[in-house]
């Protein structure tokens, strides 16, 4: 019984996952713009704001994962509509920036700090450290002992589980300072 709902949620979960993948892009158009006073100089502070959750310039096209080391976000890059974008926390060890490739995946095992980890998606290896995205069975998101090296990039069990849907094997994974 346990083993049906696991699975009834499995499904449940990568519907969702799907379906928010492809809204269409007229349900994420921007309203019009209202008229700009004229008092007001164009590059003004107001024209240069930034949205903080925005794709990171220069992070490539295309689908991908983008990690942003400075931000401890990611974003899961769709072919179509809005990206998600979660909180992170990072590893002691990380990858340099650049673009990488998802190189292998495992559905649980014990992360490099001992904790049980999930839906582990690793892309990465700094000398003898595998880098990688998982979710602490547990639920944790605490910082890793700064005396270890680990590899494993934190985040939550439903961040996790997008995670695991999204990025399969060969998925190109761009790391951003």
């Amino acid at each position: 019984m346990a083993g049906l709902t696991a699975a009834a949620l499995a499904v449940v979960g990568f519907l969702a996952y799907q379906a928010s993948a492809n809204v269409p892009d007229s349900l994420n158009a921007p309203k019009a713009p209202s008229a700009v006073p004229s008092a007001k100089a164009s590059g003004s502070p107001q024209e240069k704001a930034k949205d903080p959750l925005a794709v990171p310039a220069h992070s490539g096209t295309g689908v991908r994962v983008v990690y942003a080391l400075g931000e401890r976000r990611v974003w899961l890059v769709g072919a179509k509509g809005k990206p998600r974008t979660f909180e992170v926390m990072p590893s002691t060890v990380s990858p340099a920036p650049g673009t990488y490739t998802v190189t292998s995946r495992s559905g649980s095992v014990p992360g490099s700090d001992g904790v049980p980890v999930e839906h582990v998606v690793r892309f990465a290896k700094v000398g003898d450290v595998s880098i990688g995205f998982s979710a602490a069975v547990n639920g944790s998101t605490a910082s890793p002992d700064p005396n270890r090296r680990t590899g494993g990039v934190r985040m939550t069990r439903a961040d996790g589980d997008a995670m695991w849907v999204f990025a399969t094997i060969d998925s190109k994974v761009v790391v951003v300072p």
